[in-house]
């Protein structure tokens, strides 16, 4: 025996630094010993290879009473296991054959017996050029080599662990498989603070965290930062799982429209929570699968082309949203397995449907398990708190100048775009990450170098991150939630821009909401709160939101902010989302706003769907689905928004009335859209609009149409209408208008949107 009697103090207290050093197989001058550490264990025997015959057995001596085991085997007999284990790797093709010399047997008090292969036996899983790739930032599948990646290695097929813990002085792996002793299954240190292990034979669903001993004496435990999968709340343990075992089904989206022009393409995204869009009868969650055959189904009805989904990342607390994560890397455990959230995503994209998801780089939570100083040290965050905590929120911020932090986070982006086939991803909070006094009060913030207060390193990381994920995830849409001025956020890289795609457009939903709450008398002292945004529709590539903020926190859900009774309710609602989707911009709309439902969101309950047995609930539903799909049908209404040419003011003055109409131009003169929008309750039979020239002209969408709860003020557009044989052409009279030497003069619905489209 070659050990010191504080190596054995240290492995049996689990205070070694690195059991590989000590246990596993080591030369010896008398042959080569194989420790291995088992409390639990009454005998441990090596079993050896021998060819085809019986292993050879050497019993192994107990040199400690804390479970220390050892024996020495003779160097002709190891040296013959070797070959022996050579020979039967090379009869199977390509080494599927163990290579290892030897497995261990052990035997439990109660006499039964269990063999397996030696954890301490196995080589680094981890290289050299992996660490310094991920120290540099640069290990963007640094997921494939930390946390717990099932994986065959010399033909043992297990799980190889990783971690990054520099501050740490022992990291263990523990689990239901080593009764979550922490002496088990110690990890190797290698450089930069990373530590691994391979245990033979886990497999899917395995419970496992780290316990880490730090540098004040003190255990603590934590789920991986990288695990894939996390025990339902409110247990913490992460879970191994495989993700390479799904099989997708999406190549024809993949590889078509994914790779589209975003920009000049219809975006129309349907914000789902979704633990409280439905539920089960019985107020349970359904199951990634269970949701997926339903939201796929009642996405296309509603003419929605994507989807997007509140942080899915794991979190301990439902009324978070998601948005307080602990596990950056897992799905989260309350609808079932990673597998069924990869069937969602796949289902949609056959479906034609893009997925995007809420992603958090902005702050974490406290929870003792997660993030929060995962060493014992501050290690994500900063270490000094006018840095690294959001007063307001009670969260903490990452630490973006911190190589591995970046890394951890671009690697988590493109974990999401690359493993589980997400089309994009909605960045939150971005102003929080650009602003060093985001929510902060003075002394609760440090400037940066140059005495401002913006976050040079955040910064740095946001314009790193989006051209890696450019280049690694073409296709893949990157939306701000930025709610201040900050220029250029959709802004080229190589013109200091953030590089994001899109952007949530927040001041014209202040000011789109504000007007609507308006009594209708009182609106036109508001007129300009309509029109502002056609001021800077250009200066970035914007998003039009109706997101979930703006229904929950006594804001009152959409049909609480119209004035007037349930009539005007109903039709105040109907034209504020017609006006929306005529106006320049993609669209967002989060649920329960399709169906009016009067509550304001919860979390914790599905959506009012027994709302729609009721007249103007069913009406508001289908106007919303007429509306997508004349949104996605008419070139006109996104082909050119971006482009000055696509959209012009007809009349942005008439204050009096309340009404607004503007032009949509798209790829020809006959993809032109007229849109009339009339925010008073006065309809009139024969109301003057100008045209931008001669011609026919036809009603191809009516908000206030019978079907949709209105009062059937239409042009030809309404299934009445087309039953009762009205024309539907309505012809251009050379008589001048707003302006322009051509007007049409058409039935103008109270509280409504009319659009008409060319003909020829």
């Amino acid at each position: 025996m070659a050990l010191s009697f504080e190596q054995i103090r240290a492995l049996v207290e689990g205070r070694h630094r690195d059991p590989h050093t000590v246990l596993g197989p080591h030369a010896e001058d008398a042959g080569m010993a194989v420790r291995a550490l088992n409390p639990e264990a009454a005998a441990l025997t090596v079993l050896l290879r021998a060819g085809d015959e019986e292993p050879l057995r050497f019993d192994m001596n107990k040199i400690d009473g804390s479970g220390l085991y050892e024996a020495v085997i003779p160097a002709e007999a190891w040296e013959a296991a070797g070959e022996a284990a050579a020979d039967s790797a090379a009869g199977e093709a390509s080494g599927a054959a163990p290579a290892l010399r030897y497995r261990l047997e052990t035997e439990n008090a109660d006499g039964t017996r269990w063999t397996a292969y030696d954890p301490y036996a196995f080589p680094p899983g981890i290289s050299d050029m992996d660490i310094y790739l991920f120290g540099q930032g640069l290990h963007y599948q640094i997921y494939e080599k930390l946390g717990a990646n099932p994986m065959t290695m010399d033909g043992v097929p297990g799980v190889l662990f990783g971690v990054w813990a520099p501050n740490a002085i022992r990291v263990s792996v523990v689990g239901d498989f080593n009764g979550w002793d922490g002496r088990r299954h110690g990890m190797r240190r290698l450089d930069d603070g990373v530590w691994e292990i391979f245990i033979p034979g886990l497999t899917n669903g395995d419970r496992y965290k780290f316990e880490i001993l730090t540098q004040t004496g003190t255990l603590i435990y934590k789920s991986d930062p990288y695990g894939k999968w996390s025990e339902m709340r409110p247990g913490t343990a992460s879970r191994v799982w495989d993700i390479r075992d799904y099989e997708w089904q999406d190549e024809a989206w993949m590889n078509g429209p994914r790779l589209e022009d975003k920009i000049a393409a219809p975006m129309n995204i349907y914000e789902v929570h979704l633990g409280s869009w439905m539920r089960k009868p019985d107020g349970n969650f359904m199951s990634y699968g269970d949701i997926a055959e339903r939201l796929v189904a009642y996405v296309k009805q509603e003419g929605f082309n994507y989807i997007e989904l509140l942080p899915v990342m794991e979190h301990p607390l439902d009324e978070s949203w998601g948005y307080q994560v602990t596990g950056y890397f897992a799905a989260t455990s309350r609808f079932g397995d990673p597998a069924g959230f990869m069937y969602l995503v796949d289902l949609c994209h056959r479906n034609g449907i893009g997925v995007i998801l809420d992603w958090v780089p902005a702050h974490f939570p406290k929870d003792s398990h997660g993030l929060e100083k995962f060493d014992g040290l501050a290690l994500y965050e900063h270490a000094d708190p006018r840095q690294g905590e959001h007063p307001e929120w009670g969260t903490l911020i990452f630490n973006y100048g911190r190589n591995e932090v970046k890394n951890f986070l671009i690697a988590n982006a493109l974990y999401w775009l690359n493993a589980f086939h997400a089309d994009g991803l909605r960045v939150d909070a971005v102003a929080s990450m650009l602003y060093l006094d985001y929510g902060k009060k003075d002394g609760e913030w440090i400037a940066n170098e140059y005495g401002g207060n913006h976050n040079l390193e955040a910064v740095g990381f946001l314009k790193h991150m989006n051209s890696v994920i450019g280049g690694l995830a073409p296709g893949t849409v990157m939306i701000a939630e930025e709610s201040t001025a900050w220029p250029g956020v959709t802004g080229d890289l190589n013109e200091d821009g953030l590089g994001f795609t899109f952007k949530w457009n927040m001041g014209w939903m202040h000011d789109f909401l504000g007007y609507m709450g308006e009594e209708e008398e009182h609106r036109k002292y508001h007129h300009n709160e309509m029109t502002f945004a056609s001021t800077y529709i250009y200066s970035e590539n914007y998003i039009l939101v109706l997101s979930h903020d703006e229904v929950v926190h006594m804001k009152s859900a959409m049909i609480g902010k119209m004035p007037g009774d349930e009539w005007r309710r109903f039709a105040n609602l109907r034209a504020a989302y017609g006006f929306m989707y005529a106006h320049p911009g993609k669209k967002l709309l989060f649920m329960g706003g399709e169906i009016g439902q009067y509550s304001e969101w919860n979390e914790g309950r599905e959506l009012e769907w027994d709302l729609l047995q009721y007249d103007f609930h069913a009406g508001l539903q289908r106007f919303v689905a007429d509306l997508g799909r004349v949104y996605q049908e008419q070139n006109a209404l996104w082909s050119l928004d971006q482009d000055g040419f696509g959209f012009e003011w007809i009349n942005a003055d008439n204050a009096e009335q309340s009404v607004y109409s503007f032009i949509r131009r798209g790829q020809t003169k006959e993809d032109t859209l007229v849109v009339i929008a009339n925010f008073r309750s006065e309809a009139y039979e024969d109301y003057k609009v100008g045209v931008p020239f001669a011609g026919s002209w036809t009603e191809i969408l009516n908000s206030d149409a019978a079907e949709y709860g209105g009062s059937g003020v239409t042009n030809g557009s309404s299934a009445a209408d087309r039953e009762a044989g009205v024309p539907r052409v309505i012809e251009s009279e050379e008589s001048e208008c707003d302006y322009r030497e051509n007007s049409v003069r058409i039935r103008l619905a109270p509280l409504s949107v009319t659009v008409l489209k060319c003909v020829e």
